[in-house]
């Protein structure tokens, strides 16, 4: 198609239900734009996913192609909880089109309760898998791999405070991870995806363009030549007061999500930073190498 795709986790906000119902039993969708990004049309739902019978939830697709296929390590709850409680894992599938995928298997990780997955590949070989494990203190661990299939326990790598949404990318002659704080994107550096250490926290505060009226919920990175963009949701309707995910029945306007993107820079120190109400050239780079935008 020559286009771009983008594949997010869903919501139920204009279903009225109990607690979190509302994020669970859904689906992955699917938007695609040809202009660089600009606008994105909605396509439908990834297929292929249920793997078993009932209304079920995925959540956090981490995407990418490799060999001759793409790769998909997709969060699976099963059914529709009312609360944050229950089994959740990370599950392997595989598509040559980025639409019709083929379920491989769900990976053996550190508990019952793991979320959120990245993979990148280490600069020594092989690949590491970063994860939220909600049965340890919500701190991110790791497991590897050499071939993607197959994969080996690594242990605990940040466990200075509770967080998710680990994505790690390479910019700027250096590894670094964001994550999510609940109160922003906590900001990690390394020489070498092994030894991160802490820079802080950006994204905290709201910020004034259309539904950006709230701090910067679990995203993630697309690094093109010495541009790395961020992509985010928010709960626009929350702003500065968040309230409560599990509330008996919490109102529309606290469930609905927006999708968004700003710019990360480096400073004099080498410490990343977002000015996310500064306007900026979006032009993303289409699979021939041509920009638009």
């Amino acid at each position: 198609e020559q286009s771009w795709w983008i594949l997010y986790t869903n919501r139920r906000a204009n279903v009225p239900c109990r607690g979190v119902a509302w994020v669970h039993g859904t689906d992955i969708g699917i938007a695609s734009s040809t202009d660089g990004g600009h606008y994105w049309t909605y396509r439908g739902i990834a297929q292929g996913l249920p793997f078993e019978p009932g209304l079920n939830s995925f959540w956090a697709p981490e995407i990418f192609w490799h060999g001759d296929r793409y790769h998909m390590y997709v969060s699976y709850v099963p059914g529709v909880p009312h609360t944050w409680h229950g089994p959740r894992h990370i599950h392997h599938y595989t598509s040559a089109n980025l639409w019709d995928w083929t379920y491989q298997s769900r990976l053996p990780l550190s508990s019952d309760n793991v979320i959120d997955a990245c993979v990148y590949p280490l600069p020594g070989g092989g690949w590491r898998m970063w994860y939220k494990d909600e049965a340890h203190h919500s701190h991110t661990y790791a497991a590897h791999s050499d071939d993607l299939y197959r994969w080996q326990m690594v242990g605990p790598v940040l466990t200075d405070f509770a967080h998710e949404g680990p994505n790690v990318f390479y910019w700027h002659d250096a590894y670094w991870m964001v994550v999510d704080a609940w109160r922003g994107q906590g900001v990690y550096r390394s020489p070498d995806a092994e030894r991160w250490t802490y820079q802080g926290t950006i994204l905290t505060d709201p910020g004034t363009r259309p539904d950006d009226s709230d701090m910067a919920r679990h995203g993630d990175v697309l690094v093109q030549g010495e541009e790395a963009y961020f992509f985010y949701f928010t709960h626009p309707g929350r702003g500065s007061h968040p309230g409560r995910d599990d509330q008996e029945t919490p109102p529309y306007e606290h469930k609905r999500s927006s999708l968004q993107v700003a710019k990360f820079e480096s400073d004099e120190a080498g410490t990343l930073i977002c000015r996310r109400d500064e306007p900026f050239d979006f032009a993303l780079v289409t699979p021939n190498g041509s920009e638009q935008g």
